[in-house]
């Protein structure tokens, strides 16, 4: 899978699944979600130790990109590239409100509705 956008919507709600290979981003609201995909450009097939996205020095930034204009943010995901995430934003982004929660590999469905419950768009 490539970068790619599922529907162009702006929302200010957003809810990122993230780990060290990918950033699953949906953008929530009341009129519907859009999806994107940002991928680490692997540079090692072998995994290093204190790296972002596999060693690709700018996963996280094109990352914060594909936010948009995105105000209220939940990241989730299941190692600690989510509280990389999350530090990364609220040096680059400091007016966007962080919202941070562990969880596994849920499906699309179940991320959205993560987001709807967590912004109360239910």
């Amino acid at each position: 899978m490539t970068e790619r956008t599922v529907q162009t919507q702006a929302h200010a709600h957003a809810v990122i699944w993230i780990d060290h290979r990918v950033a699953k981003i949906f953008s929530v609201g009341l009129t519907g979600v859009s999806a994107s995909a940002v991928r680490a450009h692997s540079s090692s097939p072998h995994h290093k130790a204190s790296t972002s996205g596999e060693g690709d020095s700018t996963f996280l930034a094109r990352v914060g990109q594909a936010l948009g204009s995105c105000t209220d943010l939940l990241i989730i995901g299941p190692g600690i590239e989510k509280t990389k995430l999350m530090h990364f934003l609220k040096t680059n982004r400091p007016t966007l409100a962080l919202h941070v929660e562990s969880s596994d590999h849920p499906t699309e469905r179940e991320i959205v509705a993560l987001g709807r419950k967590r912004f109360r768009l239910d």
